[in-house]
């Protein structure tokens, strides 16, 4: 499974590169703050939204700390799309949120 750092995703932010990021934790967790731009698709969900996602596009996933993101990863890989997980996830977040 590919990883990427909290910082990594911010430089790339930062540098106004494309990416895509999916935050999959709860609705009720997104009150704490998300990642300006952003899809939300909780992890439950994930899999019946496959079909909205495109498997030409590179997807890093997010969540509270880094271990539902990295089973979305897998689920994402095991269905041939392109996907990153975020170590450390939203709680190694000192990004901009929203």
């Amino acid at each position: 499974m590919k990883e990427v750092t909290v910082q990594e995703v911010q430089k790339l932010l930062a540098a106004k590169e494309p990416i895509a990021l999916i935050d999959v934790r709860e609705a009720d967790e997104l009150g704490s703050g998300k990642i300006p731009g952003v899809i939300h698709i909780p992890l439950g969900l994930l899999e019946f939204k496959l079909q909205d996602l495109s498997k030409d596009t590179p997807y890093i996933m997010v969540c509270r700390s880094g271990a539902r993101s990295g089973r979305a990863t897998q689920l994402l890989e095991s269905h041939g799309y392109q996907a990153t997980n975020m170590v450390g996830g939203m709680m190694n977040w000192d990004g901009t949120i929203e």
